[in-house]
């Protein structure tokens, strides 16, 4: 028992005494403090070694604050970023009104362009026209037929003459009310009464079927045409006005021991780009068909009296 008691003694001493130092430690270094702030405040001895200490720390803070900045300046990229996608987008479909608008503006200064054409054109039509556009296309490849936006409201019929700024282009062969189908010249069952605009030699040109090609049917092959002979409209038929060019012979081909030469006409009309079309009227068929009457019996007679 002695002896427990004893080791009990030697163990709280130890832990006693080193409370009394800390205690004192504690102590010593709060007067040591104290006596340090009056020395400096009073004295102004130790500013260089306070400075000299900033100087030393200042790495420490520096390295302190890198992971701060690293997080800002991550922070700034990323807010950058999404502000240069947004702006990016902004222009860009500022961009596309842009091109959108000159587009458009192109468009319309094509479309002004073709209509002071069918003006001009208008003005060879003595009687009543109508403008049209071209809406749609026949899909089968082997019919050369579109749709135009006028119809039997606008008092459009079956047969009548369609034209576009440079010639003849189709007639009208189907309608509804506010559409009508036209059939190309260069379709394989179109015939339009044509006449030679050098020699007024007469003859059909029929459609091939094929994008911008025709020819002359049953021509003599000693009749008088030439390469750059412009065919027109003879008003022969009812339906295609008098005197409108139809096409330029490209090619004449004598075969020897046929009776007829092969000849290639190009339309004058753009018929697979044409947009805007004019309508002619019954009543300049009807003034063109009158005109033809009278000169049709001169040739015959002056062939009697030769």
């Amino acid at each position: 028992m002695a002896r427990s008691s004893e080791s009990k003694e030697q163990v709280i001493k130890p832990i006693f005494s080193q409370r009394q130092s800390l205690v004192t430690r504690f102590v010593l270094l709060m007067i040591l403090s104290l006596v340090l702030l009056y020395v400096d405040h009073a004295y102004k001895t130790l500013s260089h070694v306070r400075q000299w200490l900033t100087v030393a720390a200042t790495p420490v803070f520096y390295l302190a604050d890198v992971p701060s900045r690293l997080l800002g300046a991550a922070t700034e990229v990323v807010a950058s970023r999404s502000e240069l996608l947004e702006e990016n987008a902004r222009l860009k479909a500022r961009n596309l009104i842009l091109e959108q608008k000159v587009q458009k503006l192109a468009s319309l200064t094509a479309q002004n362009i073709r209509l002071r054409e069918l003006l001009n054109s208008s003005e060879l039509v003595d009687e009543q026209v109508l403008v049209a556009e071209v809406v749609g296309v026949d899909p089968d490849p082997f019919k050369y037929t579109v749709i135009i936006n006028k119809g039997s409201l606008d008092n459009v019929y079956e047969g009548q003459a369609v034209l576009d700024a440079h010639g003849v282009m189709g007639q009208v062969i189907e309608v509804s009310p506010i559409s009508s189908r036209v059939m190309m010249i260069t379709d394989s069952s179109a015939r339009i009464p044509v006449q030679n605009n050098r020699t007024k030699y007469r003859g059909i040109a029929a459609g091939l079927g094929k994008p911008g090609q025709m020819e002359l049917l049953h021509i003599p092959d000693t009749a008088d045409f030439k390469e750059g002979d412009l065919l027109t409209t003879s008003g022969l038929g009812g339906v295609y006005p008098e005197g409108f060019p139809l096409g330029k012979i490209t090619k004449v081909i004598h075969n020897p021991g046929s009776s007829f030469a092969s000849i290639d006409v190009e339309p004058m009309a753009e018929t697979n780009r044409s947009r805007l079309v004019l309508l002619v009227f019954r009543s300049a068929r009807e003034a063109a068909a009158g005109q033809e009457k009278p000169t049709e019996p001169a040739p015959e007679s002056a062939g009697a009296a030769q």
